[in-house]
């Protein structure tokens, strides 16, 4: 039996849709072998139920450093670069996340809502002040999210241009161990520098915070710096790839976007369309990687210790077991059991925020610019096919 390369290609006229090869997989087995580009060949769990029973199995690590770890792209030596508290297991995870869980619970996010809304107003409001047509990324997908996150960290937004570049880099399945290295290390230093300032003076922020664990002996400074790194990070590269995206989604599906349109910012339709936009894009593409620390029996497999696992959310997201007809968008639907965010002790902390900044911009974008459209066709749009992260790399617009 053939063994498909993950995560495979993406059909051009689907950019939506999963990779056809790996999708094809569901039908095949709940358990298959995917060979990897650096030869290995770990299980690849297809379907929803036990994708998310293995995420909630103590017997399976997320510990980059375990041998047997499918690692998602070329690499260093592992023991070369600093790692986050995300490729940990417990207890260390749960005592390093702990320290950040309460500026993403949902009543510290609700409270920033109009914060956010002013923020995308104002973007908005340049936009239309502006020449056309616009690129959304670079105008507005990518500062939202990135000034929500510099303000919560406490990071100059003014270095945008700097943590951004860095970022794609990490991102890039295409760039070399050494490369990542480099920017890893960039990242790091500058993320360092920043706690240094802070110990120096304190504000209201998170970084801050942190600071005062390290104070405390609760916290190094290594791993407060790349805590940072982590959610600068996380905190403007998934959310502004489901803005660029998402958009691209509904201008695609026109009566899906009407819909949208004619709720008058529903709160609980927008809500919906957030979470179907979630479970059909699934930005997360590289899937969510893991090794077995014993032997496991599931789907009629036995996955043995040591063994490398991967779980594609894309896929799990398009079960139909699940989801009824899978591969549609359709925002009435309220598919609050995807697994975008993951699933048990390690599913996404800032997922409450998330959620919170994709409303109010699906919310209010195509309500101030009704007439936004596409300023090309769909097969110019420069897609990422070459990141851990999926989404577009220019999106040019016009109203």
């Amino acid at each position: 039996m053939t063994i498909e390369a993950f995560p495979g290609v993406r059909a051009e006229k689907c950019p939506f849709d999963p990779p056809p090869a790996i999708q094809s997989l569901q039908e095949r087995a709940p358990l298959v072998r995917v060979r990897l580009s650096d030869g290995s060949t770990p299980w690849l769990v297809t379907r929803h139920a036990d994708q998310k029973a293995l995420l909630a199995d103590a017997r399976v690590s997320s510990d980059v450093r375990r041998p047997g770890y499918p690692m998602p792209m070329a690499t260093v030596r592992r023991s070369e670069a600093p790692i986050s508290f995300i490729l940990m297991d417990d207890p260390e995870h749960a005592r390093l996340r702990r320290m950040v869980t309460a500026p993403f619970m949902i009543k510290r996010v609700e409270a920033m809502r109009p914060g956010v809304q002013k923020i995308v107003d104002d973007l908005i409001d340049t936009m239309l002040a502006g020449p056309k047509p616009v690129d959304l990324v670079r105008a507005f997908a990518l500062p939202v999210p990135s000034l929500v996150i510099c303000a919560l960290l406490g990071v100059p937004y003014d270095d945008h241009e700097f943590f951004q570049d860095n970022s794609k880099t990490l991102i890039n399945r295409n760039a070399s161990g050494d490369e990542r290295l480099a920017a890893s290390g960039r990242l790091f230093g500058y993320l360092d520098d920043l706690i240094g300032k802070k110990i120096e003076n304190p504000g209201e922020d998170l970084l801050s915070g942190l600071v005062e664990r390290i104070g405390r002996g609760e916290l190094t400074r290594r791993d407060a710096a790349q805590m940072g790194v982590l959610m600068l990070i996380a905190g403007h590269e998934t959310t502004a790839n489901m803005i660029a995206l998402g958009t691209l989604a509904l201008l695609e599906n026109p009566a899906q976007l009407d819909l949208l349109r004619s709720s008058s910012g529903d709160p609980v339709l927008v809500a919906s369309a957030v979470e179907e936009l979630l479970r059909y894009l699934n930005i997360t593409h590289n899937g969510r990687r893991r090794v077995a620390l014993a032997d496991i029996e599931i789907a009629g497999e036995t996955i043995h210790a040591g063994e490398g696992i991967i779980l594609a959310n894309d896929i799990g997201n398009r079960d139909p077991s699940v989801f009824a007809d899978p591969d549609r968008l359709d925002l009435s639907r309220n598919p609050r059991q995807h697994i975008a965010f993951g699933f048990g002790v390690h599913q996404c902390l800032g997922q409450p925020l998330a959620r919170m900044e994709l409303q109010v911009v699906y919310s209010t974008l195509y309500q101030r610019i009704p007439t936004l459209r596409l300023a090309t066709s769909v097969d110019q749009i420069p897609f990422k096919h070459d990141g851990s992260v999926y989404g577009v790399y220019e999106l040019p617009v016009t109203w």
